[in-house]
């Protein structure tokens, strides 16, 4: 088994930091992002990686090759930004085996794998997560104020996937699996949800996404997870 890293992105939303760090090795207590989730699958038994490096590609390969995290690299570096479907097409070369792992490179996560094997082209969604208050009102009145509540009929892509090889022709050279690959698969029946109801999930998009993932970090006891066998 398998897993891509899509880690080429610019993190333009957390410069100045990424005008001299790429975004996968800025440090989250003490860890960069990109260990974290190495140290995620390794958890899960998947020891093979492939990481579709773009922007300081260079870093991240230095970085990573300089540390001893147990498992087998591979890299597919990308001199223009393609997207994650042309990410992953362009890593296409690299996949040998029938289904395969892929992980949006900033997001740190507790969700089970395993279960996201019971269905081959499957997406991992959580319960939606507002970053604004909500105010609950009974007619003209104020009854409560709820900060940042899950929305729970409403369900986001959590940027975890289990796919099968089969899906790579599908792909385009550039482009995102989102508005491409994606809509045409849902449309013929062939993409399916995995629920996670209560999930450790955090995407690092800026500096504050940065100081709630440490708090969360300590609060979930997510190292202990990781680190445990």
């Amino acid at each position: 088994m398998k897993a891509i890293l899509l880690s080429g992105g610019f993190g333009k939303r957390l410069k100045p930091l990424t005008d001299y760090l790429p975004k996968p090795l800025i440090p989250i207590c003490n860890y960069p992002i990109i260990e974290w989730q190495i140290r995620y699958f390794k958890k899960f038994a998947i020891n093979d990686i492939i990481v579709c490096a773009g922007y300081k590609a260079d870093q991240v390969i230095k970085h990573l090759e300089n540390k001893n995290l147990g498992v087998n690299m591979e890299y597919s570096i990308e001199t223009e930004p393609l997207g994650t479907a042309g990410a992953i097409k362009k890593a296409s070369k690299h996949i040998d085996t029938g289904d395969f792992f892929v992980i949006n490179g900033d997001i740190l996560t507790d969700i089970d794998l395993k279960k996201l094997q019971t269905q081959t082209n499957s997406v991992a969604v959580i319960p939606l997560r507002t970053s604004f208050g909500i105010v609950r009102l009974d007619g003209e009145k104020v009854e409560r104020f709820e900060e940042k509540p899950e929305m729970l009929d409403y369900w986001m892509n959590a940027g975890v996937y289990y796919l099968n090889k089969d899906i790579l022709k599908h792909l385009p050279k550039n482009g995102n699996l989102e508005s491409t690959t994606f809509p045409l698969f849902a449309e013929s029946g062939r993409l399916h949800a995995v629920k996670y109801n209560k999930a450790f999930w955090k995407s690092i998009d800026s500096y504050k996404d940065m100081e709630e993932c440490e708090s969360f970090i300590k609060t979930h006891k997510y190292e202990k997870f990781i680190f445990s066998k």
